[in-house]
This record gives C-alpha cells, sequence and structure tokens, in this order.
C-alpha cells in the first residue's frame, strides 16, 4: 500500500499552529493566513491536507469554521477534518461545505455508535482519530486520558466502513522525536482499517524508518513541525514515498 503524506494544518484561534504533546499553551505560530498556507502545501504537491480545529476540540464544537472554509476556497486537493465534531448534522454540514472526510476522535471514544452511523450514512467519509497517551484514549484535546485501549476502540470499528484510523503518539506529538512505529505497525497489523501515523515526525528518515517497516496497513503519515521547520523538505516526501 502507498503511504500518503499529509502536511498538518492545526487550528488555533484563526492561525496555523503546532502544538507540543497537544499543550494548547505551548504552541508556536506559523502563519496567520490559513488559507494561504494550504495553497503552500498544495503547491509544493502534497495530495490532501489534514486540517484540526483546536479551539473545536477543546470546546466540542467548531471554532475555527472561517478559517476552515479559508482553506476550502484556497486549495482544490482533498481536505480531512477533525475537532469538535460531535453528531451527524455537523458532519453533514462540514461535508456539504467541501470537507473530503470528516475525523472523529472524542465523539468516537465517547459516542461509537456515532461513527457505525456515520459511516452508514457516508460511506469512505468517515475517519476515526484515535490520541493515546501511553497506548490508552485521550479525548477532549487530550486534556483527558481514558481506560481503553486504543487497540480496543480501533476494533470496535471494524467491518464499519471507517476510512481510515488516525493514530496519534501524544508523547512525541509536536517533539520531533520520530514516530512511534512498533506501536502504529502493530495497530495496522491487528485491525483491516488502514492507519495513518502521527505524531513525533522530526526528519527524513523517521519517513524511511516508516516505509521501511513495509506494513501494508499503514497507509500515511501526518508531518507537521517538521515541515514547518523545514527539518523536511515537500521533495525529501515524495523521494522517499514516491509521486
Amino acid at each position: 500500500m502507498k503511504i500518503t503524506a499529509y502536511p498538518a494544518i492545526d487550528l488555533k484561534d484563526g492561525a496555523c499552529v503546532r502544538l507540543r504533546r497537544g499543550e494548547m499553551d505551548d504552541a508556536t505560530i506559523y502563519s496567520t493566513n490559513p488559507g494561504a498556507q494550504a495553497l503552500v502545501w498544495q503547491e509544493a504537491g502534497f495530495s490532501w491536507l489534514h486540517v484540526v480545529d483546536l479551539n473545536g476540540a477543546f470546546a466540542g464544537h467548531p471554532v475555527n469554521g472561517e478559517a476552515v472554509a479559508d482553506i476550502l476556497a484556497s486549495v482544490t486537493i482533498p481536505v480531512q477534518l477533525g475537532g469538535g465534531i460531535r453528531d451527524l448534522a455537523g458532519i453533514a454540514r462540514w461535508l456539504e461545505a467541501g470537507i473530503a472526510r470528516v475525523i472523529l476522535g472524542s465523539a468516537a471514544a465517547k459516542n461509537p455508535e456515532l461513527v457505525i452511523e456515520a459511516c452508514r450514512e457516508f460511506p469512505d467519509r468517515i475517519a476515526v482519530g484515535i490520541d493515546a497517551r501511553d497506548g490508552f484514549v485521550a479525548t477532549e484535546g487530550w486534556s483527558e486520558t481514558s481506560t481503553m485501549p486504543a487497540t480496543e476502540l480501533a476494533r470496535h470499528f471494524e467491518g464499519a466502513g471507517v476510512a481510515a484510523i488516525i493514530y496519534t503518539d501524544i508523547a512525541r506529538d509536536g517533539m520531533l522525536t520520530g514516530l512511534n512505529i512498533a506501536q502504529t505497525a502493530a495497530l495496522a497489523s491487528g485491525i483491516s482499517t488502514p492507519v495513518i501515523a502521527s505524531g513525533g515526525v522530526g526528519q527524513a528518515s523517521d519517513l524511511q524508518a516508516l516505509r521501511d517497516a513495509r506494513n501494508p496497513g499503514i497507509a500515511g503519515v501526518i508531518i507537521g513541525r517538521a515541515l514547518y521547520d523545514g527539518r523536511i523538505t515537500p521533495e525529501e516526501v515524495r523521494t522517499i514515498f514516491g509521486g
């Protein structure tokens, strides 16, 4: 399976930021123009964008709608969006607005039936975001950690028609210390749903290690701070993954 790279656009107060370990008060602002930033990634050759409404994830409802609309108006490549989306009506609104794939995170952990219903209603357009701290699911913008193992939650959606599981190791997110390939590969090997790796990409060798793992269940990787800081170039991403 080809690995797709997803540049991350995390939105806080209308700006593109990167957090460290999901801490809202530890944010680096990279752009105050989300649409322009999205266009940069499209023109660099990326085929998807990964967008998260960080304020929405904490608030439990969309907050950065204007910034998301700006992104959608600026690019033609597909966009997946998560953060604060908690019900079918909200999912439908974003899909109608032009979002290609909605990511359910906290809602998936707390209301798994919503995922199953959404997949039935919107086939191939629902992803589940599983954010883990020490292997256990974290919710509400990572401010709460549950007692549910990440693998257990992922298996709950087997056969539901989820387009992808986005697996984030919170301890590594924004830290540039490398992906948790072992946990990601273990998850991907235990389910049939494609897995997108997230959290910790810091240099080209991290992407090479993911490629070299040769796990057919790993379908993508999200790259954030390393791209913004220039530690990894779009050209290097293309060389490693092809295309």
